[in-house]
């Protein structure tokens, strides 16, 4: 059980937590939710202990094992696959005690910690770290590459497979699905649903969090308030909150009526069967939970052109791909013929580098074609989302400049009555960007989108940054707008609710998808299924004979090298052992009180020059440790 007991947490001025008060208990899975600012990330480090609450008093388990996801990116050229095993830590100390045992002929603690090697399931232990990688999109190609060449959205995966590689009683993940595409979403939730501790998750995904959570904590005005169920249980119980509140009846009416008025509306356009109905079903919920948003300070609609085209564009025989500089052009999709019709709301699946990116770019005009043609309708006007909408805002601008600079005669009072919907409100439209984060740079690029009326949305993972309440307002918005709309996103409550048909990016061509989410992610597991058996027969076609005689002298030759590399292992194992050793006994000299009487000023400074120096010896040394080891193993497999 974690308990806090009033506790509050003050950061400059704000209290983030005052006197706030919160039970949970082993083995439940809950969902951290709130305002991004509110402190969910400073009561994540509490819970680390690397903050401490003001007043009040957190308690844990006596006997606890947390595990977390590092948010910093690693640099290192330590493997892929050694740096998700180096999670198990346990596992870690093991086989070093196991290395030593040999290097000492210890036969009795070379027993006893093989024993603990089976008993940590060590033997699984690569298989499984396999496992983890595969399911976050990485290939069995990517397990032996140095972690330095991965870009910094597939280090932050490497830092998930660490933290689920760990042993832990307590898991706390924060944002685990922003650098996962939809196929890593959906096998982390498979993973997460069967994970037997304690579960605390921040997430602005509501399906994941439908899927996973069996309680959601709110942090709200400082206070921490818990509901039973997952988060689709959450809003209704705090719709029926709010609905009690007389000052908010009559809004929640309205807008209840608003949307339903909607939902009626098309209800008789929804003819596409699984699809469409999908959508149909998600508008009429809309209006239920609708009261539990009732206080968002985002609300906004997307205006549509005043004029539009039967056919908005069209890419006719096109070979899409990439004109590598001074080389041959990379081609992902050729031959493509693809239509976006007035009204279409298409969502894109596909695995992650099939060229969903590619087709985007390819229709907007970001991307030039190999070959074919791309034909725009008369009256075509793109309002385009990417991740690279935010890298193109100005920096030294404020929001109000930007939407001024769109339309010059534009009065500044009815611009900052319009940026309000997006949350900024007051002085923020008057901030210059370069002081935004990343969800006030999403929410600004949205709003530019919107302020020029487009017939068709063209969105590529609009929710990153995004919380829980501008999602909503967002799929809010894209649901009354009677444009067309082309969608790609990790996060399922969008496509659900928002398109009307799926079309598959995969194996170099696009083809209409006949099923759902869950449909999809059957045929992804298939997929990938199929995948890991062809990669098999592979490696087995690939096997070569090599003469006996020849193999037991690579073996002997092989041996005679593990010699150098097991003193190396010993010298550096010894060294560590060494700076601890001094780094305890400093310690235990700072804990005197008269040390820091100010007569004892230079006896203390030099402690901490020694100080800093072992700590220095130990970080290089265990560094080091770990390559030797690691060039040990790897003789050793090459010997067996």
């Amino acid at each position: 059980m974690i308990q806090f007991t009033q506790v509050s947490l003050q950061r400059g001025r704000q209290f983030l937590l005052e006197m706030a008060d919160l039970t949970i208990y082993e083995g439940q899975k809950v969902g951290l939710i709130g305002a991004n600012g509110a402190g969910k990330s400073s009561l994540f480090a509490m819970l680390r202990g690397d903050l401490h609450a003001d007043t009040g008093e957190i308690a844990f388990p006596q006997q606890r094992r947390i595990a977390f996801m590092a948010q910093e990116v690693t640099d290192t050229d330590r493997s892929a696959l050694d740096y998700c095993l180096d999670g198990d830590e346990w596992l870690r100390e093991i086989e070093a005690k196991i290395a030593k045992a040999e290097q000492d002929n210890d036969a009795s603690a070379h027993a006893h910690w093989l024993g603990e090697f089976e008993t940590a399931h060590g033997y699984s232990s690569r298989s499984r770290a396999e496992t983890l990688l595969q399911g976050l999109g990485f290939k069995m190609a990517d397990m032996a590459k140095p972690v330095t060449d991965f870009s910094g959205g597939w280090r932050i995966r490497l830092n998930l497979a660490k933290a689920l590689m760990c042993p832990s009683d307590v898991l706390l993940l924060d944002e685990p699905t922003n650098h996962l595409d939809l196929d890593a979403v959906m096998w982390l939730e498979s993973w997460l649903r069967q994970y037997p501790g304690t579960l605390i998750l921040i997430s602005h995904d509501r399906d994941f969090l439908d899927a996973i959570t069996t309680h959601i904590i709110h942090l709200y005005q400082k206070k921490l308030t818990v509901y039973k169920g997952n988060y689709s249980d959450y809003e209704r119980q705090r719709a029926a909150h709010l609905a009690q509140q007389q000052a908010n009846y009559e809004r929640q009416q309205t807008r209840k009526a608003h949307l339903q008025t909607y939902v009626d509306r098309f209800r008789y356009k929804a003819t596409k069967a699984k699809q469409a109905q999908s959508r149909l079903k998600m508008l009429e919920k809309m209006g239920d939970i609708a009261p539990a948003h009732i206080d968002s300070q985002f609300q906004f609609s997307i205006p549509v052109a005043d004029k539009t085209s039967a056919q908005l564009v069209n890419l006719v025989e096109a070979d899409l791909g990439y004109q590598l500089e001074g080389g041959e052009p990379l081609s992902q999709l050729p031959m493509t013929n693809f239509n976006l019709r007035d009204e279409q709301r298409i969502g894109l699946l596909g695995p992650n580098g099939a060229g969903k990116s590619t087709l985007i770019k390819s229709l907007v005009g970001e991307l030039a074609l190999l070959s074919g043609e791309r034909v725009c309708g008369e009256n075509l006007k793109i309002g385009y989302f990417s991740q690279h909408q935010l890298s193109a805002l100005d920096l030294q601008a404020t929001p109000v400049l930007h939407i001024q600079r769109l339309t010059p005669t534009a009065l500044e009072s009815d611009v900052r009555r319009y940026l309000g919907g997006f949350g900024f409100i007051g002085d923020d439209a008057l901030r210059t960007v370069k002081d935004f984060s990343g969800g006030e740079k999403a929410r600004l690029a949205l709003s530019l989108i919107a302020w020029t009326k487009p017939n068709l949305l063209i969105l590529d993972e609009p929710t990153n940054h995004l919380d829980l309440e501008m999602r909503q307002a967002l799929t809010e918005a894209l649901q009354e707008f009677p444009g067309s709309i082309l969608l790609v996103s990790h996060d399922r409550h969008l496509l659900n609710s928002t398109v009307d048909e799926f079309y598959l990016v995969a194996d170099n061509q696009i083809s209409e998808f006949d099923g759902d989410l869950v449909a999809y992610y059957d045929w992804l597991q298939k997929r990938q299924l199929a995948g890991r058996q062809q990669d098999k027969a592979n490696a087995n076609i690939n096997v070569e004979k090599v003469d006996k005689k020849e193999e037991r002298r690579k073996a002997a030759e092989l041996r005679q090298q593990l010699r150098p590399l097991r003193k190396l292992v010993e010298k550096h194992e010894k060294a560590v052992h060494k700076a601890q050793e001094k780094l305890d006994e400093i310690s235990e000299k700072m804990a005197d009180a008269d040390l820091y009487d100010v007569t004892n000023k230079d006896k203390l400074q030099a402690l901490l020059t020694d100080e800093a120096k072992w700590k220095k010896e130990l970080d290089e040394n265990e560094e080091a440790w770990f390559e030797a080891q690691e060039s040990l193993e790897e003789a050793e497999s090459s010997i067996e």
